[in-house]
């Protein structure tokens, strides 16, 4: 780890305040539960409304959690740069996904001065354990500094 990715710069009440001034439709999506230098949790409760036929959880809902605690922990990093956006999300479902509770974990594998790449493994509850149902690479373009 370098200095930039073992030093946050962001608290997870700076996040969610930034959240809701600039960002306001991502509020509620799901909650930051563990934040660390390099590392970030969220968690998010799925239902009916978020299954795809065959009553697994659909990718666009994993690839949306996936994103969010990419872009949650960039923020952590480098403060309240709210224009960093999605580059690539590569994502590899491994296992069917239930209802009910998911675990994004993510990892800030490089934080440079345009680009951020994070590792984020997504789990769900099931039967007091958890099931490891999709692993993504997302990579975020970071705005240049304005002088």
């Amino acid at each position: 780890m370098n200095a930039r990715t073992s030093t946050l710069v962001m608290g997870k009440a700076d996040i969610e305040a930034l959240i809701l001034k600039v960002f306001p439709q991502a509020v509620g999506y799901a909650a930051i539960t563990r934040l660390e230098p390099g590392a970030l949790e969220l968690t998010k409760t799925t239902d009916e409304g978020h299954l795809r036929p065959g009553g697994t959880v659909s990718g666009p809902v994993l690839m949306t959690l996936a994103d969010t605690a990419a872009y949650f922990l960039i923020l952590a990093h480098l403060g309240p740069v709210a224009l960093a956006v999605t580059t690539n999300l590569s994502i590899d479902f491994l296992r069917k996904g239930d209802a009910g509770q998911l675990f994004a974990r993510a990892s800030l594998l490089k934080l440079g001065r345009r680009l951020a790449l994070c590792q984020v493994g997504l789990y769900a509850s099931a039967a007091n354990a958890e099931v490891h149902v999709a692993q993504a690479t997302v990579t975020y373009s970071i705005p240049p500094e304005k002088d």
